[in-house]
């Protein structure tokens, strides 16, 4: 007995130490996470190859290699470290080649098509497209490869042209939608399938003409292609993407496989390409929700007969949102991403209908798949501690593969994150998290943010993607993350509950996560803050517009005036579907734009924060806002990041963003005091 009490006291002391070595989460952090994605088993299941991004501070840019483990976990081999990034690893049927997507070696930094032989040497370059690649896929053979390429740009310079004297063309639009974030005007230029021929190295269209295609997927046979595509007259003016198929021959002609009138694996929701049956009989994928309910609709497993016939829906009593559904190597079943209450996890379903059975479930999220010939899957998944990494599935258990964060992990002391769960105002349960800062003490308040999610249509999860919580929790913070309605996970009718109505119920369900940490004795009522990026710098404006509580608010990338974004973002066909059309349906327009209307009522100190070229939630949005509260005398600053659009990525700004977060709450709900006793407030 007295053994294992010295045991038990040496382990403790052994934790103790290791805590103490560990430091705080610092802003600068998030320049050090390594992120993981895109995993790809290689054909005979021994590797799984993946990218890997970082922040090079020297250059100040977003850098990517291909990497590849072992499937027993032991190895891990780096393929790529040029200064460029290299992503999207693709094994070639054989095993014998890994291609990937890089813009090295390109005068005008377009994405081409490279190919790396294992048996050693050099990557070599396979593409010269004046367009560059967006996406390909290789033949069951090896011998071609589908590319998804675009129409060159007719304003680039050809290499070798005297640029001194050039003048700039005038930008003629005349599409409904005519700009796109992180792509600007939107031209004449397409993305079309093409065929790639390795001997020789000849690439000719398959799909000629003034359509957009994406998402290419050969059949088992390698006659056939799939992809997406909006083949159609004023296909601006909806998001009806619809499967077709061409023979891989130049000049054959596409085939509509699917109708529904609604949005068929639209390539804004990150996808796979749509999956063949072994048999070549069948294609699984996606179907959206019912048109008129847009983003907020569910999502669905489909089939569809490639030789034809209706589509048949496979998870339509599930009222949950799928990604990526993806045959079994026997047919018989179909394997998908599940999301649920603040979780992302691997299911499946008979391929003939059934019951869905959740293979890999527990507190994470499952990121993205990929299923081997002889049924083994890798996967990419995390956790609140655990950033992204490659798993195998081993049963319904996963087994790690890489190791790409440890280091740093073992640098970090990280807070805990807590489910919490509590009733809005109509009595609606709602979910979230929350971080207590470390050396959290019971019977204290500590100021506390209320950090809200983008989307609308979005969730937060069992998941390592909101490292800024930590960044916070180290400050002192209590940090509350909520899924207010309107966001994914919980069904269609908790998604809709805000359709048309922004600010409302959303508005009341993170209201009600203050009153729920403030009534539990955690939350500083006097030192309350706010904030959230994309919809959730719009739900923050709105907030803040009906409630006084709030020391300190920012808004990232956020809207008070919708009617200032109808015709100045990416969003026209969202807008008029959900509001109507301002000058037929003013009431609802005025309805989302209360922040604006009602600016007189803002008295919480404001940092507003955009990117200078987001074409997303514009900057246009984020000024108005900004002005208003100038006008007004009240605290306010904009911040604005010259070439970014709406993600912020270039490591300087990522950090000055943090540290501007820091510097505003600090200033405002000052986190260097301790925290007061809950039974004096």
């Amino acid at each position: 007995m007295i053994y294992a009490r010295l045991v038990l006291a040496a382990i403790a002391a052994v934790s103790a130490g290791e805590l103490a070595a560990q430091r705080a989460v610092e802003a600068g952090d998030l320049l050090r996470m390594r992120e993981v994605s895109d995993p790809q088993l290689s054909p005979d299941g021994a590797w799984v190859a993946y990218t890997v991004s970082t922040s090079d501070t020297v250059e100040d840019r977003r850098d990517a290699d291909v990497w590849m483990a072992s499937w027993d976990g032991r190895r891990s081999v780096r393929l790529t470290r040029t200064p460029e990034r290299e992503h999207t690893p693709r094994w070639s049927p054989d095993g014998r080649y890994l291609a990937f997507l890089s813009s090295r070696d390109d005068p005008h930094e377009l994405e081409q098509l490279w190919v790396l032989d294992r048996r050693g040497g050099e990557a070599e370059r396979l593409t010269d497209m004046a367009g560059g690649i967006s996406d390909y896929a290789w033949s069951p053979d090896g011998t071609r490869i589908a590319l998804i390429a675009s129409d060159p740009d007719p304003d680039r310079p050809v290499e070798g042209q005297d640029t001194t004297k050039r003048r700039p063309r005038p930008i003629v639009v005349d599409r409904f939608r005519f700009k796109h974030d992180n792509v600007g005007y939107l031209g004449e230029e397409r993305d079309h399938l093409h065929l790639l021929t390795l001997a020789g190295r000849r690439v000719e269209i398959l799909t000629p003409g003034p359509y957009d295609e994406y998402a290419p997927s050969w059949s088992p046979d390698g006659r056939t292609i799939a992809f997406l595509s909006r083949r159609r007259p004023e296909y601006d003016r909806d998001d009806n993407w619809d499967l077709y198929v061409v023979a891989a021959v130049p000049g054959a002609e596409p085939r509509q496989l699917t109708t529904f009138a609604g949005a068929d694996m639209d390539p804004e929701w990150g996808n796979r390409a749509p999956s063949w049956s072994p048999d070549g009989k069948l294609l699984a994928y996606v179907q959206g929700g019912r048109p008129e309910l847009l983003y907020y609709g569910g999502q669905k497993v489909a089939v569809v007969p490639v030789d034809g016939g209706p589509a048949r829906v496979l998870t339509g009593g599930l009222d949950r949102n799928v990604l990526s559904p993806t045959f079994s190597p026997d047919g018989a079943s179909v394997l998908f991403l599940l999301e649920d209450d603040r979780v992302y996890h691997l299911a499946r379903v008979p391929a003939a209908g059934g019951e869905v059975e959740r293979l890999v479930g527990g507190k994470r999220a499952i990121e993205d798949l990929s299923v081997g010939r002889d049924g083994r899957i890798a996967l990419t998944s995390s956790t609140p501690r655990q950033p992204t990494e490659v798993f195998s599935v081993e049963g319904r258990e996963l087994r790690k593969l890489s190791a790409q964060n440890d280091a740093w992990l073992e640098q970090v002391r990280l807070a805990p994150v807590e489910e919490i769960s509590f009733r809005s105002r109509d009595g609606t349960p709602i979910h979230g998290f929350m971080v207590k800062p470390p050396g959290y003490r019971e019977g204290t308040r500590y100021p506390t943010i209320l950090r809200i999610h983008g989307g609308p249509v979005w969730q937060y999860f069992h998941d390592f993607a909101n490292l800024d919580w930590q960044v916070f929790a180290a400050q002192g913070y209590v940090v509350l993350g909520v899924n207010p309605r309107g966001s994914s996970g919980r069904g269609e009718r908790f998604s809709t509950a805000i359709f048309a109505a922004w600010g409302d119920k959303d508005g009341d369900d993170v209201l009600a996560a203050v009153d729920h940490a403030v009534a539990r004795g955690i939350a500083d009522p006097g030192r309350l803050g706010i904030g959230g990026w994309s919809y959730g710098g719009i739900l923050t404006n709105q907030v803040i517009a009906r409630d006084r509580r709030f020391r300190a608010a920012i808004s990232g990338a956020g809207q008070g005036n919708a009617l200032a974004g109808y015709g100045t973002d990416m969003y026209v066909l969202e807008y008029e579907t959900e509001l109507g059309r301002p000058w037929e349906n003013l009431k609802a327009w005025k309805r989302v734009s209360r922040p604006f209307l009602r600016a007189d009522r803002i008295v919480t100190p404001t940092l507003f924060v955009c990117g200078q070229e987001d074409w997303n939630v514009p900057l246009v949005n984020s000024e108005q806002m900004y002005q208003a509260l100038k006008s007004l005398g009240r605290t306010t600053e904009l911040v604005i990041y010259p070439g970014e659009s709406h993600g912020i990525k270039r490591p300087s700004f990522v950090l000055d963003r943090m540290e501007r977060y820091l510097a505003w709450y600090g200033e405002h709900l000052d986190a260097s005091t301790t925290g007061v006793e809950a039974a004096g407030r």
